[in-house]
């Protein structure tokens, strides 16, 4: 009947017609049948109004709900039930004369004093009249729930609510529906707060894991603080139930069941969140697990759930607070459960407790020593705020332990430490900042102030990159002739001799004696066989920690291979310009008496070693300007930047190394379509450069002969002036075979120095095998040795065209607008015809270029292992015979070939003379002789 407002209508409708009619004579048992389906209906609530107590139970506040009671002025009057049902209405049922079978039994005291000691309130049992049984109901009641209920939701076992297992509630099978319903919503913070009892005891291996639990049973106790409000509730409730009343009068003392739900409210979405919380945390720690209950709080949009979050994080984020202060205000990470994103390496990283030695002590301790662990970043800081943060920490660290000044660390930490907390934003980033600022302002005061990081920069750019110049050029003079010698027969002792002398006569004597003290000469350690004093020699500069942070062991290794780059280049320079400067000063003295034949050699020869010398120049002044000047202007500009951190320094200098190994075409490759790297720039430069010297050689040699036919004819002359004044009649052909000049024999070395010497230069400008010069016998007239230099300087400056236009052809397609601008330069007239390499062709040819391809990587690999068996000296006698055969062969083909275009260039010339010979005639034959008259007075002046 009391199910919804139709039911509350059907009752009001019902007793306005029983006071309609007074003379009913069973009004006793109509009355008593109401006050039975009263009982037996739980929904009481829907017309009892719910006052929740106004209590505060810590953190988990509970709000009022419920229905009002006005929302029965709807019916018949406002105190319709109060004139049904009046307060002694119950008591007073029994007052009228009738049968004891017929009058229900009302409670007795003794029962409502069971009621407060045994904590359980019985059903009353009730009569009906004349034919109607009586009815005993066994199911509890809601008083008896209600008392239950505490217990329960602390996670006890009752009478009626016990617990068959730590995660199961077992109900009474008797009640209604509605009940059951109210009381599997009750179950839910029953098991989680058992749940979250075992949480909290559990332990956890990590600081932030331990917060969440102290946090939790915080809350778990501010949960119990509202179950005790709601005890005191039920006791008080339960002490005023009128058992005469319908269901006791339980709905009229303020606690229901349903009540208790909505108070329950608000704490059960506390323990579910908890809960959640706690799962999560089996598999997070430190800053995840920071940053899952976060996400509670900034993704959900519940404020229940937002305000909660919140005040979990401010006791969980506690841990990380203080890790961070320890961090950023005295540089020592204290984690040890590695929870925070800064995480410490392990100092033996081989597993040995050994150190990699080739790894400098400082870039161990600022690159190594810590990493920022981004998946530890919690959400409550951005990643440009943990980066700050590690660099900060970071720099304390090695201004303690690098820079050894622990003392400005401590004093720091005294002046500038702070509290922080979790909500304090403001205070954070004003921290954070002048902590940034600080740290950065007095790392690089000590690396420029007290360990001159800048003067050592420019340093390394003034010695190793070729800055000071006049030093360079000593250093290459006194050492010249040093070098010239194999690298075996090299000693320390005398390179430093040679070095000293340099410092001493160039501007580098004004620099400190601490950059001058770090400035030494040495050898290279490679295999020195083969080599020459020029292929091993470097200079070194040596740095220690805390400088070693920014000149890196890589950058160490750089600059050196830049040094020796740079020394071959001024090596080909020096040597290109002491054969210019021979040739100038010959021109003026032994070359003025040549005759025409040699004039046209030197003029071809003087104009290719002044195009080799423009070559040269070109690419020093790109290298050194274009390249090393303009990324030394950005490495300055980045290091005297306001706000530069060392991690910006050592960014700086390393991108100013990768510039200029790319840009001087140390570092440029370019791939060929077989894979090989036979065609990239660097090796295409130094076989440009190997055939100037091989160039330069000629030209000396060239130059000897020119001597040695000078002085040829200084003595034929006098010879035959000896003879005619003797008598004699002149020298004669004959005697000048008996005695051949002396210098003939030095023209013959110019020409294949392999033959005379020692040294079995692998870059020898000369190939020639030791057969061909066995074939050279001392008789040979002079007559045979020109046309061999000037076949030879034709063959090399042929070479070094080629060569260029292979260069420049690269150089235009390179994706760097400074490397195309180096081609430019060095063509700017078009004198040169840059090729590019045509890709090879794909279909039909395709079987016979692979064919090609492992031929030649058979050949290779025959060519090695015959090097090979010659250097240890296991080649076989049939070995060698075959090799001669093979060289003999090719020497027969190349003197085949030459002698053809030696005959073609002859008929050329002679077509050319013929043609010139018809118009001159006489003419031409009359200058021949004037000059040569004019020769013959020439040299017999003294």
């Amino acid at each position: 009947l009391y199910h919804g407002n139709g039911g509350i209508e059907r009752v009001t409708n019902l007793l306005s017609r029983l006071f309609e009619q007074p003379l009913l004579t069973h009004k006793h048992a109509v009355l008593s049948l109401l006050h039975h389906l009263a009982e037996e209906d739980p929904g009481d609530a829907d017309i009892v109004g719910l006052d929740a107590p106004q209590t505060d139970v810590g953190s988990l506040h509970q709000n009022s709900a419920g229905v009002s009671d006005t929302s029965l002025q709807g019916l018949d009057g406002p105190h319709a039930f109060g004139d049904a049902f009046p307060a002694t209405t119950f008591p007073q049922l029994p007052t009228r004369a009738a049968p004891p079978s017929q009058l229900s039994t009302p409670v007795a005291h003794g029962e409502r004093k069971d009621l407060s000691r045994n904590g359980r309130m019985n059903p009353p049992e009730t009569h009906q009249h004349d034919d109607s049984t009586a009815t005993n109901t066994t199911k509890p009641t809601e008083t008896s729930l209600l008392h239950d209920l505490p217990f329960t939701l602390q996670g006890l076992s009752s009478t009626h609510l016990p617990f068959s297992s730590p995660s199961t509630l077992d109900l009474p099978p008797s009640l209604p529906l509605p009940v059951i319903s109210l009381l599997h919503t009750l179950a839910e913070p029953s098991l989680l707060y058992r749940v979250l009892s075992a949480f909290v005891e559990s332990r956890d291996e990590g600081l932030v894991g331990q917060s969440l639990r102290s946090a939790t049973g915080m809350e778990l106790r501010s949960y119990l603080g509202l179950i005790a409000t709601l005890e005191g509730e039920i006791r008080r409730a339960i002490a005023t139930v009128n058992p005469n009343e319908p269901r006791g009068g339980i709905g009229k003392a303020g606690v229901t069941l349903k009540r208790c739900v909505v108070w329950t409210r608000e704490a059960t979405m506390g323990l579910r969140l908890m809960s959640l919380m706690a799962e999560e945390a089996k598999t997070r720690k430190g800053g995840q697990l920071i940053t899952m209950i976060h996400s509670f709080s900034s993704s959900l949009g519940d404020p229940f759930v937002a305000a909660f979050a919140e005040r979990m994080l401010v006791h969980v984020t506690r841990p990380f607070y203080d890790m961070l202060r320890q961090w950023i205000y005295n540089g020592e990470l204290s984690d040890p459960y590695h929870e925070f994103f800064v995480h410490k390496e392990s100092s033996q990283p081989d597993g040995a407790g050994l150190v990699d030695p080739r790894r400098a002590p400082a870039t161990s301790v600022w690159e190594d020593k810590y990493k920022l662990e981004t998946i530890m970043i919690p959400s409550i800081v951005t990643e440009e705020f943990a980066r700050k943060v590690f660099l900060i920490g970071k720099s304390l660290n090695f201004i303690r332990y690098g820079c050894g000044d622990s003392a400005w660390v401590e004093a720091y930490c005294k002046d500038a430490s702070r509290e922080l907390h979790y909500g304090d934003t403001a205070t954070l980033e004003t921290s954070i900042d002048e902590a940034y600022k600080t740290t950065m302002a007095r790392l690089i005061d000590l690396m420029d102030n007290k360990f001159q990081l800048f003067e050592h920069l420019k340093a390394l750019k003034k010695y190793l990159l070729l800055g000071q110049g006049d030093f360079i050029v000593l250093l290459m003079e006194s050492l010249a002739s040093s070098l010239d010698r194999p690298a075996g027969s090299q000693y320390r002792h005398t390179l430093t001799a040679q070095l000293e002398y340099a410092i001493r006569g160039s501007n580098a004597q004004y620099d400190s004696a601490e950059v001058l003290r770090r400035l030494d000469a040495r050898l290279l350690n490679e295999e020195s066989h083969g080599k020459i004093g020029w292929d091993v020699f470097t200079l070194e500069y040596k740095v220690d920690a805390p400088v070693d942070v920014v000149i890196t062991p890589w950058a160490s290794k750089q600059y050196l291979a830049v040094f020796s780059y740079l020394w071959r280049i001024k090596r080909v320079e020096f040597a290109l310009g002491s054969t210019w400067r021979r040739c100038k000063t010959g021109a003026r003295g032994v070359l003025a008496t040549i005759d025409d034949n040699q004039s046209k050699d030197w003029k071809s020869a003087r104009c290719c070693i002044a195009e080799m010398i423009h070559f040269v120049n070109q690419l020093q002044y790109y290298i050194l300007f274009e390249v090393i000047e303009a990324g030394w202007n950005q490495l300055q500009a980045a290091i005297t930047k306001p706000g530069a951190t060392l991690d910006d320094l050592i960014g700086a200098h390393t991108a100013y190394l990768k510039a200029i190994t790319h840009k001087a075409l140390l570092g440029s490759s370019r791939l060929s379509v077989t894979g090989t790297r036979d065609d990239s720039l660097i090796i295409q430069l130094h076989h440009i450069l190997k055939t100037m010297l091989a160039y330069k050689d000629v030209v000396d040699g060239l130059y000897s002969f020119s001597v040695a036919e000078f002085t040829r004819r200084q003595e034929q002359n006098a010879r035959h002036e000896t003879g005619t004044a003797k008598g004699r009649g002149g020298h004669t052909r004959e005697d000048e075979l008996r005695s051949p000049s002396p210098t003939v024999a030095a023209t013959r070395k110019h020409l294949h120095p392999a033959a005379h010497s020692n040294i079995n230069r692998p870059e020898s400008p000369f190939p020639i095998s030791t057969g061909a010069l066995a074939a050279t016998s001392a008789a040979d007239s002079n007559d045979s040795i020109l046309p061999a230099l000037r076949q030879r300087l034709g063959d090399l400056s042929m070479d070094f065209r080629e060569q260029v236009n292979a260069l420049l052809g690269d150089l235009m397609v390179q994706p760097d607008a400074d490397m195309k601008f180096l081609g430019v330069v060095m063509n700017f007239n078009d004198v040169y015809s840059p090729k590019k390499k045509k890709k090879e062709k794909v279909g039909k040819t395709a079987g016979l270029t692979s064919m090609t391809e492992t031929e030649r990587e058979k050949g290779v690999a025959m060519g090695k292992e015959v090097d090979r068996k010659r250097e240890t000296g296991t080649e076989t006698e049939g070995e060698r015979e075959n090799l001669k055969r093979k060289e003999k062969e090719k020497e027969r083909e190349g003197r085949k070939e030459d002698g053809g275009e030696r005959e073609r260039e002859r008929e050329k010339e002679k077509e050319k003379g013929k043609e010139k010979g018809k118009g001159n005639g006489k003419e031409t034959g009359r200058e021949k002789d004037g000059q040569e008259s004019e020769k013959e007075k020439r040299k017999k002046e003294p």
